[in-house]
């Protein structure tokens, strides 16, 4: 007779070894596989069937839902965890345990008997984290700078919201300032070049046309000087911080420290010169506050860099009408023309025919002269059509700007948050040997050839990510552009552009490839697309604070 114990060791292993009643068991339901005490049985877990506790695990479906056998491939549509101790554990679908192959979601082999698959999930993990350590360092370092584009965002609008104030106020400026040209225009068509000539033989127009050109003199002037100040500066500036101390050159100290004084600076030995530009800014500043106030109405450094010009530029002609019309002046022309003003209404039609007929005959007979103001009356209504035009590009401006506010946080656009705002325009290329191809963001793909010949677009901007399930404001919406209606190719489609973009700590174009004719596929690397890493957030070291600025 065989011994009982020879007998067992030629059976097969898998006929000995039964598996644990949590095998395939994922950890978030290991409480649930506990038998009850009192009968040692468990219940289904969709609670339809109590079965005994050995029937678990037995490689025989019980339960309606399966739930007997999370470790066995006996219940079709079942799930197996890969527990994958030492790397991250894994579902596979439960037809493949016990079916002799080793599964690279199961590194520790407990879908299969023992033996059968070895456990290399201490290699797998270790490869895994180093992978993942270098991922996250890249994801870190790419929230950190996407979070400066969050913060030029909102540095943006708020510059933004300053242009269009700006621009709605100087708006209002320059309507009353049309309005005025416009008014001056139709006075000055009404004068006749000899009342014009008149006007301009007057003390006030004289005076004002000898101020005009002092001005202007004194402007060209003040302009040799700040040159000439600038270059003198930059030579004392020189010998300050170049010139050896040691030689004792009285002239050259007293020289340094007389520049020193003049532009209120450090003396160069009592500073290090690494420290050189604070002391320099904060004696600046301190000079900025001691400086003495200006009287009323007195320009600033500022307004006569800026405004000086425009100043000198006035029309003077037009502003004599102004000042005439300011202080009630008398009008153009003689008691005929005015008669007008003491007519009864019913007579001023048949005043007006005998006037024009009673001009028209002393014009004719040279007794007064025609209209010879046109070219003044040009002048005054270029400067109205000027001020017109100036006016409307003021306003198309301003709308471009309010705009550009509403566009800044568009979850369509920028992002939610205004990510990608600082890289609208940006640029990025890819030198592929035979061609360079450039992206210019938001913007257009061109395909320039690198030994001659004709640049081709691929396409302007038309959307972010139209694939079905996809919305705006997931970070997958933000991981396509879809470039359309480029060049259109020799015998064939218009040329397009998809590029597929990832986390990086660059904008890059990583790789070209046209997938069918003028399809093309681009890859590329962005730090818009870096969220702060998870674990980051839960520790409350990620950055995401500071996203909502």
């Amino acid at each position: 007779m065989v011994p009982w114990a020879l007998l067992l060791c030629s059976l097969p292993l898998s006929a000995l070894a039964k598996p644990s009643k949590t095998l395939g068991v994922s950890p978030d339901l290991l409480s649930k596989y506990v038998p009850i005490t009192k009968t040692n049985t468990w219940k289904c877990l969709d609670g339809s069937n109590e079965i005994p506790w050995d029937f678990v695990n037995d490689d025989s479906c019980d339960c309606p839902d399966g739930s007997d056998e999370p470790g066995t491939a006996a219940c079709p549509d079942n799930r197996f965890y890969c527990q994958n101790e030492g790397h991250i554990g894994a579902f596979i679908p439960s037809s493949r345990v016990n079916d002799g192959l080793c599964e690279s979601q199961c590194c520790d082999g407990s879908d299969e008997q023992p033996g059968v698959c070895p456990n290399l999930c201490k290699e797998i993990g270790e490869t895994y984290r180093t992978k993942r350590d270098a991922e996250l360092k890249i994801q870190r370092a790419g929230a950190k700078i996407r979070s400066s584009y969050i913060a030029f965002a909102h540095q943006e609008k708020k510059r933004l919201q300053g242009e269009v104030e700006r621009l709605g106020e100087e708006i209002k400026v320059k309507e009353k300032e049309v309005d005025r040209l416009q008014d001056i225009a139709d006075k000055t068509e009404s004068l006749s070049q000899a009342a014009l000539e008149h006007k301009k033989e007057s003390p006030l127009y004289k005076s004002l046309i000898i101020h005009n050109n002092a001005l202007k003199s004194l402007q060209r002037e003040h302009k040799k000087h700040l040159e000439r100040e600038k270059a003198l500066g930059e030579i004392l500036d020189a010998l300050r911080t170049g010139y050896n101390p040691n030689y004792q050159d009285m002239a050259v100290l007293e020289a340094v420290r007389g520049w020193e004084e003049l532009a209120k600076l450090p003396h160069i030995n009592d500073v290090g010169k690494d420290n050189e530009a604070a002391a320099e800014t904060s004696e600046s500043e301190t000079a900025v506050e001691t400086e003495q106030p200006l009287e009323e109405g007195m320009w600033t450094e500022g307004q006569i860099e800026h405004q000086l010009d425009g100043l000198l530029n006035t029309d003077y002609l037009s502003l004599i009408l102004e000042h005439e019309e300011h202080i009630h002046g008398p009008q153009e022309g003689s008691i005929l023309f005015e008669l007008a003003a003491y007519l009864p209404d019913s007579f001023i039609p048949a005043y007006e025919d005998f006037k024009d007929t009673l001009v028209s005959w002393l014009q004719k007979f040279g007794i007064v002269h025609g209209d010879g103001g046109a070219g003044d009356s040009s002048r005054a209504q270029q400067a109205y059509n000027d001020a017109k035009n100036e006016l409307e590009r003021m306003k198309v401006d301003l709308d471009t700007k309010e705009n550009d506010v509403k566009e800044i946080f568009n979850v369509h656009g920028f992002g939610a948050k205004g990510e990608w705002k600082k890289l609208d325009g940006t640029c990025l290329e890819k030198d592929t040997g035979d061609y360079t191809y450039e992206v210019c963001l938001f913007n257009e793909v061109k395909q320039k050839p690198n030994n001659g010949g004709t640049t081709f677009s691929l396409g302007k901007f038309e959307s972010w990510n139209p694939s079905p399930g996809v919305q705006p404001g997931q970070p997958e919406y933000y991981q396509k552009q879809v470039y359309k209606h480029g060049t259109r190719c020799w015998n064939g489609p218009e040329r397009n552009v998809v590029l597929l973009l990832t986390c990086g700590v660059e904008n890059a174009i990583l790789t070209v490839q046209e997938l069918e004719k003028c399809e093309y596929e681009f890859t590329g690397t962005s730090p818009a697309l870096c969220l702060p890493p998870d674990e980051d957030k839960k520790n409350g070291n990620g950055n995401g604070n500071k996203d909502e600025l």
